[in-house]
C-alpha cells in the first residue's frame, strides 16, 4: 500500500488565490486523486478562522488584509519570509486519524528546526511548535515559530503549517496570535539561522512527505 505525494511549488501567491485553489483541488477530489504538498510563500496577511474572533486584531488601521476561512483557530499573520506549506492529503485513504496528522505535521516542523540546531516543542492544547527552554534559546523559550490550522471536508485535508524562517515580525504584535494575548512569535533568523526561505521550505517538504510515508509503511506491515 503507497500513495503519491506531489510536491508543489507555487512561489509567491496571493492568500486568496491560494485559499481559493486549496478548496477546489479538495472538491474535486476522487479516490485515486494524488496527494499535494504546496509550499507557498505569502504577501502579508491576517487569516482568522471560522470560529475566530477579530476582536484578536489589535489595530484598526495595520495596512494588512484580513480574510476569513474555513480553518479552525483564530487569527495569524503570514507574511514575505515565511515558509507555508498547505497539506492537500487524503486522510481516509491513508487510515490516518486527525490527531495523528496534526502530531505528524507538528514533528515534521520540529525537525526541520533539528536541522539547523533548534529545539522546538509542542504545548498542550496549542497546535504549533514553540521554541524550547535550551540555554541558548533561553530568551526566547515559550515563542512561537511555527503556526498550524487545518480543514477536513469529506476525509481530506487542506490548509497546513506555516514556519517563521526571516520575517518581519512586527505584525505579529499587532494581534494576539493564535488568539493567545502577549504570544511572543519568532523567527529562524532571530534565532541565529542564516538558511534561505527554498532551503528551508526543501528541508520541511521533505520532512512531511518522510512521515506520511512512515504512517503508510507501518499500516502496510500490520496489514501483511
Amino acid at each position: 500500500m503507497t500513495f503519491s505525494i506531489d510536491v508543489c511549488w507555487r512561489g509567491t501567491e496571493d492568500y486568496q488565490r491560494s485559499f481559493d485553489a486549496m478548496r477546489a483541488y479538495t472538491d474535486a477530489r476522487v479516490p485515486d486523486t494524488p496527494d499535494q504538498l504546496w509550499l507557498v510563500e505569502h504577501p502579508a496577511v491576517y487569516t482568522l478562522g471560522l470560529a475566530g474572533n477579530p476582536a484578536h486584531l489589535l489595530l484598526a488601521d495595520t495596512g494588512i488584509p484580513l480574510v476569513k476561512v474555513d480553518r479552525g483557530g483564530q487569527i495569524t499573520y503570514h507574511g514575505p519570509g515565511q515558509v507555508v506549506a498547505y497539506t492537500l492529503i487524503d486522510l481516509r485513504r491513508r487510515k490516518l486519524m486527525v490527531r495523528e496528522f496534526v502530531n505528524l505535521i507538528e514533528q515534521a516542523a520540529i525537525d526541520t528546526l533539528a536541522a539547523y540546531n533548534l529545539a522546538g516543542e509542542r504545548k498542550a492544547g496549542a497546535p504549533g511548535i514553540y521554541v524550547a527552554p535550551t540555554a541558548a534559546q533561553d530568551p526566547y523559550r515559550g515563542a512561537k515559530i511555527a503556526a498550524l490550522g487545518l480543514k477536513i471536508r469529506n476525509g481530506c485535508s487542506y490548509h497546513g503549517v506555516s514556519l517563521n524562517v526571516a520575517m518581519d515580525l512586527r505584525p505579529f504584535s499587532w494581534i494576539n496570535p493564535c488568539g493567545y494575548a502577549g504570544l511572543q512569535t519568532i523567527d529562524m533568523a532571530t534565532l541565529g539561522v542564516a538558511a534561505g526561505w527554498n532551503e528551508v521550505a526543501q528541508k520541511l517538504a521533505e520532512r512531511l512527505s518522510f512521515h506520511l510515508e512512515q504512517h503508510t509503511l507501518r499500516l502496510a506491515s500490520l496489514a501483511g
